[in-house]
C-alpha cells in the first residue's frame, strides 16, 4: 500500500473524495499538508577546486574540474528527490571554485542568455548556444529530479566599445545564480551585485531584482552571499515586492564571530523580514566556510561543521506562508497601549538622570556608574560595560545610540559577559554603516577578550535588550553554545526603541545582538 505522501495514494484519495462528495482537503490529510507546505533542500558542498586557479587552462580542462563537482550535484539531486524535495539550492562557487584572476577564470565561464528575452531548456536544446555545458547539465538535473534547481556559476557576456562600461577585454564576467524549473527551462538569473574581493567578476551596472514563481510556494527572490548586508538588491527586493515570501541564497560565507557567523545572519534575515530563506554555503572549514540552513521566521534547520570534510544535504518541509514571531512589529510607532504598559513595567524606563519626569524614573538604574571599557569586535571599536551578578540593569552609549539590558540569571558561571555598543562606519572587509547593541560572552575573564571568537558558553539568561535605533532595518543575531540557533520570544518596535526579549535559553549564551544597518550612510 503506498504511503500518504505517494502520488498514487493522493490520486486514490482525491478520487474517493469525489466519489463520496466531500472535500479532498478534508478527506486527505496528506493533500491538506501538501497544500500548506512544500519540501525544500539545500546542499552544503565540499567543492573540488582547481589545483592552480591562477594557471591558464583550456575549456576542456576547466570542464573536467567542473564536471566532478556536477557529478556530486547530480547525486544530491537524486537523494533530495527521494525525499520529495520540490526545490534544491546549491552554494556560491561550488562548481568552479575561487581565487581566480579575470583571465584565468575565463575557461570556466558559460555563455549566459537573458531568460527574460530567451525561452530555453539547455538540456533539450544543447546546441542552441556555445559554451553552455554547465547550464546543460544543471537543466538535465532539474528534469531528472523533477524539481526546481538553483545553482551558482561564472558567466560571460560579450559587450561593445560603444558601451561605456564595457571592460577592455570586450566582455562582462558575472558571478551568476541560475534557476531551472522542473522541466529544465531556464526561468531566472541573478548577477551578484555586491562583490567580495572578486577580481574575476564585474558587478552589473544596475542591481538585478530577480524573482521567479513556482507552482508549490508562489514567488521567490534570489541574491548571493555578501548581498545580504546591503540595501541593493536584498532589502529593496523584499520591500518592493510583497509577494516574495521565500528567498534562495547561494553563498560562500567565511564565518566571523561573534556577530556574523553564516547561520547567524541567515536566521536573522529570515526573522527580520518574516520570510523563508534557503541558504546553501560552501564547505571548506579550513577557510572558515561552513554553515547552511533552511530558515523560517519560527524555526531553522541548519548545518555547521568545522571539522568534517564532506558535504551535507538538508531537506525539510516548510510553510508556504511563513508565520512571523508573536508580537513582532515591523515599523516604528506601531506599538499598542497594552504593550507599552508591559514594556514600562519590564524595562523600567531610563535612568533617573535621563528621565523626562521624576515619577517615571526607575531606582534600580541609580546604582553607581558601571565600568566602561573599549574592545575590538569584528574590527570595530565597541564601547562596553561588564554584565555581572545574578540580575541587574545596565546601559552603554556611543554616538547617538544607547543600548539597555535588564537581565536575570539562575546561576553564576566563571565567565565574563559584556553589553557593547557600536555606531559608525565599518571599513574592514567591506564598507557599511552599523548600529549595534550586543550582549556577548567574552573569550576570557579580561576585558580585552571581549569580542573574541567564542563558540561554547554556559551562561543562561532571561533578558530584555533594547536600543534607541535610528535605523529601520535591524537583524536579531542569536547564537548559543555549540553554534546553536535560538529565536527571540518577542521583538519589534516600541516607540523609538527596538527590543528583543528572551525568557529562557536551552544552552549557554554566546551572542544576543540587535544588528542595525543604516544603508543611507554607507
Amino acid at each position: 500500500m503506498p504511503g500518504s505522501g505517494h502520488p498514487l495514494y493522493l490520486f486514490l484519495c482525491v478520487w474517493s473524495a469525489v466519489a463520496l462528495g466531500v472535500s479532498a482537503e478534508e478527506h486527505c490529510p496528506a493533500r491538506q499538508h501538501e497544500d500548506q507546505s512544500y519540501v525544500a533542500a539545500v546542499y552544503e558542498h565540499h567543492s573540488i577546486l582547481s589545483p592552480d586557479p591562477l594557471a591558464l587552462v583550456s575549456r576542456t580542462q576547466a570542464l573536467e574540474v567542473m564536471n566532478r563537482n556536477l557529478d556530486v550535484y547530480e547525486e544530491q539531486v537524486m537523494l533530495a528527490a527521494q525525499q520529495a524535495a520540490q526545490i534544491i539550492v546549491f552554494p556560491e562557487d561550488g562548481i568552479h571554485g575561487f581565487n581566480f584572476t579575470r583571465t584565468s577564470i575565463y575557461p570556466f565561464l558559460d555563455f549566459m542568455p537573458d531568460p527574460q528575452l530567451v525561452q530555453w531548456s539547455p538540456c533539450l536544446e544543447p546546441h542552441r548556444f556555445n559554451d553552455t555545458e554547465v547550464l546543460q547539465r544543471l537543466s538535465c538535473m532539474a528534469i531528472k529530479g523533477d524539481m526546481f534547481l538553483v545553482a551558482n556559476l561564472g558567466t560571460k557576456q560579450p559587450c561593445h566599445s560603444s558601451d561605456p562600461g564595457c571592460p577592455s577585454d570586450g566582455r562582462y564576467q558575472f558571478n551568476t545564480n541560475v534557476v531551472f524549473s522542473s522541466n529544465g527551462s531556464l526561468v531566472a538569473r541573478y548577477r551578484k551585485h555586491n562583490l567580495y574581493f572578486e577580481a574575476a567578476f564585474d558587478s552589473p551596472a544596475q542591481a538585478d531584482h530577480t524573482v521567479f514563481d513556482t507552482p508549490f510556494a508562489g514567488r521567490f527572490g534570489i541574491f548571493t552571499c555578501f548581498d545580504i548586508l546591503f540595501l541593493e538588491p536584498a532589502v529593496r527586493l523584499l520591500v518592493q515586492d510583497a509577494a516574495v515570501r521565500h528567498v534562495v541564497y547561494p553563498t560562500a560565507w567565511m564565518n566571523q564571530l561573534p556577530l556574523l557567523a553564516a547561520i547567524q545572519i541567515q536566521s536573522a534575515f529570515a526573522v527580520a523580514f518574516g520570510i523563508n530563506l534557503l541558504a546553501a554555503n560552501i564547505h571548506h572549514p579550513t577557510l572558515g566556510m561552513t554553515g547552511s540552513g533552511i530558515h523560517t521566521p519560527l524555526k531553522s534547520f541548519w548545518h555547521h561543521d568545522t571539522e568534517g570534510s564532506h558535504g551535507r544535504l538538508l531537506v525539510a518541509p516548510i510553510a508556504r506562508n511563513p508565520p512571523g514571531l508573536p508580537g513582532i512589529k515591523n515599523d516604528p510607532g506601531e506599538g499598542d497601549p497594552a504593550h507599552r504598559k508591559f514594556l514600562k513595567v519590564l524595562a523600567g524606563g531610563p535612568p533617573c538622570d535621563q528621565a523626562v519626569r521624576e515619577d517615571s524614573c526607575d531606582p534600580s538604574w541609580q546604582a553607581k556608574a558601571p565600568l566602561v571599557f573599549h574592545a575590538e569586535m569584528m574590527y570595530d571599536n565597541f564601547t562596553l560595560v561588564p554584565v555581572w551578578g545574578m540580575e541587574g540593569s545596565v546601559q552603554v552609549c556611543a554616538g547617538s545610540l544607547c543600548c539597555y539590558l535588564r537581565y536575570q540569571r539562575p546561576t553564576l558561571t566563571q565567565e565574563l559577559y559584556a553589553l557593547g555598543v557600536f555606531e559608525g562606519l565599518h571599513t574592514v572587509h567591506g564598507t557599511y554603516y552599523l548600529q549595534v547593541c550586543a550582549l556577548v560572552k567574552c573569550g576570557g575573564l579580561g576585558f580585552d577578550s571581549c569580542g573574541q571568537e567564542v563558540t561554547e558558553a554556559e551562561g543562561l539568561f532571561e533578558f530584555y535588550l533594547w536600543g534607541n535605533f535610528s535605523s529601520s532595518y535591524i537583524f536579531p543575531l542569536f547564537l548559543t553554545s555549540g553554534m546553536t540557533l535560538e529565536r527571540p520570544d518577542q521583538l519589534g518596535w516600541e516607540e523609538e526603541h527596538y527590543f528583543l526579549r528572551k525568557k529562557s535559553l536551552t544552552s549557554g549564551l554566546v551572542t544576543a545582538a540587535l544588528y542595525g544597518r543604516l544603508y543611507e550612510r554607507d
